[in-house]
Parts: structure tokens; sequence; C-alpha cells
């Protein structure tokens, strides 16, 4: 634990790290709340560490809510992995070249494809609410999937991050033809892979708040709990809907990134 964390702020990470849970357990994106949360509760940690206390607590969340997913959504497990798989080879590729990629270029290039999203999602009400097509997919889209939201989605989740369970919900559902609440439960398990090989890269290299960790671990745990029990409990309009609140946030957040922030 950091000798110069307040109660006030470790509450307040707290009450961040369960409220992240909660919303990546859902739709994804809970980074958009733990992590500016962390940078000012952590004001003079050195970025790597933050990055990887960030980390340590968001794959409790992540993995619980994908247990529970497992547990009592029809996930098809075989398939999960395998896009996770190439999702920790995208994700490891992203970050390799994110020290070279000109953030103030590329933000302007995601949110015109998260404007799109949004678009689409508004206009296109059914977009997500079928039930999942029964029997096995194709191995076509089995591996259309591995390419986009495996590899490119991954790459993206190592280049900059936020919103990727948003990303990766849309693709699976748009690919696999899987319901919000399928491709919900899906994203996770693929999260949950990339959240491991980005941690062990974090551990290995030193840059890990433990003690912190393990506390905000705890919270973001409940919220990942009680999210994914939401999401199977009220179903795809749910989903839908916060899916919306949160490719909104994430606009909201590239723009004043792009634009406001000095």
């Amino acid at each position: 634990m950091p000798p110069d964390i307040s109660l006030l702020t470790l509450t307040l990470l707290c009450l961040a790290a369960l409220a992240a849970g909660w919303i990546d357990a859902v739709v994804g994106g809970g980074g958009l709340l733990l992590l500016p949360a962390l940078l000012v509760g952590l004001p003079h940690a050195p970025v790597a560490y933050v990055l990887g206390t960030n980390k340590s607590t968001a794959i409790v969340g992540t993995t619980a809510a994908a247990v529970t997913y497992v547990r009592k959504a029809p996930v098809d497990v075989r398939t999960a992995l395998r896009i996770g798989l190439a999702a920790v080879a995208g994700s490891l590729a992203g970050a390799f070249f994110a020290a070279g990629i000109n953030s103030a270029v590329l933000r302007p290039l995601i949110m015109a494809v998260l404007l799109g999203v949004l678009v689409f999602i508004l206009f296109r009400p059914a977009f997500g609410t079928a039930p999942a097509p029964s029997g096995p997919v194709s191995r076509q889209r089995v591996l259309a999937a591995v390419l986009i939201a495996g590899l490119g989605i991954g790459f993206y989740d190592g280049l900059i991050g936020p919103g990727t369970g948003a990303f990766l919900i849309i693709a699976l559902a748009a690919i696999l033809h899987m319901d919000l609440v399928t491709a919900s439960a899906t994203s996770k398990v693929i999260n949950s892979c990339t959240n491991i090989g980005a941690l062990t890269m974090f551990a290995i290299q030193g840059t890990v708040l433990w003690q912190l960790g393990a506390v905000l671990a705890l919270f973001n745990f409940t919220g990942g709990m009680v999210g994914a029990r939401m999401a199977l409990k009220r179903g795809v309009g749910f989903v839908r809907g916060v899916l919306v609140v949160v490719v909104v946030a994430l606009l909201c957040k590239l723009g004043y990134d792009q634009w406001l922030a000095a």
C-alpha cells in the first residue's frame, strides 16, 4: 500500500473499483472509471505502476464475471478461448507499437468508429436482440472472429485500451450472431485472457502495487458478480441500454482528451 494514501482516497478508489467491476461485467469499459481514479488518487506514482495496479484489480472482476456467465449463460468456451489466445497476441503487439503511435492522431479515428457504432445501435434496435442461432458456428465465422475480435481488438487493447469490452460485444454479436447477453459473456472470457497476459508482463517488470490492488480487487470482484447477474436477469434490453451509455461516455472521454485536456 502506498504510504501517503489517505483513508478518503482509499475509500473513493474502492467505490471506483466497485462501479468499474459492474460496468465491465455488463458491457466493458470499467477502465474509463478506475484508471483515471487511480491516476488522480496516486499522483506521484509512475504511470507504469498505475497501469499495473489497474490490471491487477480489473482481472479479478472480469474473471469473476466470466465464471458467473459461463455457469449460467450459453457460452461456447472453446471458441471464446480461441479468440482469447489471439487477443493475447494482438494486445502484446499493440503494446509493442504503443510508444510510437501519436494518440492525438489516433483518437479522432477511434471517435469516428465509435460514432458510427452509436448510430448503428440507435437505428438498429433489433441488433443483438435475437436469440443466438442453434447449432455449430461455421469455421469461416469463427476465423473472422479470431482475426477481428481477437487479433484486431486485442491489438487496440494493447495500443490504447478504453472501450475494448464494448468493441468485443459488438464484434461478437455482428460476426457470430450472438445476442448481447451471450456476446457480453463471451467477451469476459476473452478479456480474462488478455488481462492474464498483461498482468504477467507488469508483474515481471515489478510495476504492480499488490497490496492496494488486492484491496481494490475485492470491490471489483463484488461489482463484477453483481453486474453479471443483473445482465443475465434483465436480458438484452438492459445490456443494450448500458452499451449505449458506455459508448457515449467513451466519445466524451476521447473528445475531452483530444480537444480540452491540457
